[in-house]
This record gives structure tokens, sequence and C-alpha cells, in this order.
């Protein structure tokens, strides 16, 4: 399902949703735990697990970005720093599993901004997957696609 994005005071919000058929506890693993971050987001890695701590960025270039830990919940709430916006990751308690809500606070939408989109978007369909114990070879064909239907959903918004 694609990102709904609405106008806030200050900026914009994206919310993307995925309903996973595990645990809250297994799905908060996949958020906080860096050797399962490393397979949907090699990049990213937790370098201190507690609210005023920080998830550190790799620029793929010998230096690492800190982005600080701004709410923590355990089982419940990741919030941290992501540059000047703010990413946010829920999980909500369900009958058959968790739901698990990314929300991305964006200043000013730009023409990054559908890749960055595109970019959650998968991984979250990549969270899911490996979650349900299926291969990820598809990873490109599918940002390319997610890319041009957030283009299209940017565009949408007027903002440009």
């Amino acid at each position: 399902m694609i990102a709904s994005i609405k106008k806030v005071e200050q900026g914009w919000i994206a919310q993307f949703e995925r309903q996973l058929n595990h645990s809250v506890e297994e799905t908060w693993s996949w958020l906080t735990d860096n050797e399962k971050l490393m397979k949907w987001f090699p990049e990213l890695q937790v370098g201190g697990l507690q609210e005023g701590g920080f998830m550190q960025f790799d620029m793929q270039n010998g230096t690492f970005e800190k982005l600080s830990i701004t709410e923590l919940n355990p089982n419940s709430v990741l919030e941290f720093d992501w540059w000047a916006y703010s990413v946010r990751f829920e999980i909500i308690p369900e009958a058959e599993g968790c739901q698990l809500i990314l929300k991305e606070r964006i200043e000013t939408i730009t023409d990054h901004t559908p890749k960055d989109l595109a970019g959650w978007h998968l991984c979250l369909d990549v969270i899911k997957a490996l979650m349900d114990g299926q291969s990820i070879e598809w990873r490109a064909e599918e940002w390319k696609k997610w890319y041009e239907e957030y283009v299209k959903h940017v565009n949408a918004l007027g903002t440009k």
C-alpha cells in the first residue's frame, strides 16, 4: 500500500502501514537488532538503543552520521532524527500479529522526496518478506516501480 502524505503545521507526514503476522517482539527485533537491521537497511545500525542514544548511518565513504534517538518505548516506538526530518516506527499489537507503522516527518517536499519514500516503502516490504521467510532478489526492480509511483503521488500534492 502506498504511503499517505498529509500537510501538517510544519511540513508533511508520510505514513506507511504494514500488517505483519508476527509478534510485536519479533517485529521490534527487526528494527533494533543490528544483525537483522543489516538485512533490510545495511547502511543503518543501532549505536545506542535508548532515548538520547543514536542510530548510525554509514555514508559509504568511510564516514558515519549519528542520528539521535528522540523517543524509545521498547516493543512499541522507535523515533530518530533523519537529518532535518524524523522517522518514527510504531508497532501496534493485533489479534493475529501486529501493525507496523512508519511515519516520516518531511520539512520540505523536494525532487529527492520520492526517492526517500520509495526507499522506505521498499524497506518495509523487505522486512515483511524476510520475516515471512521469502527471498528478496527483487529490490532494484521494486524500488524503480515504487519511485515512479511516488513521483506521481508527490506531484499530485501540488507542492512544486
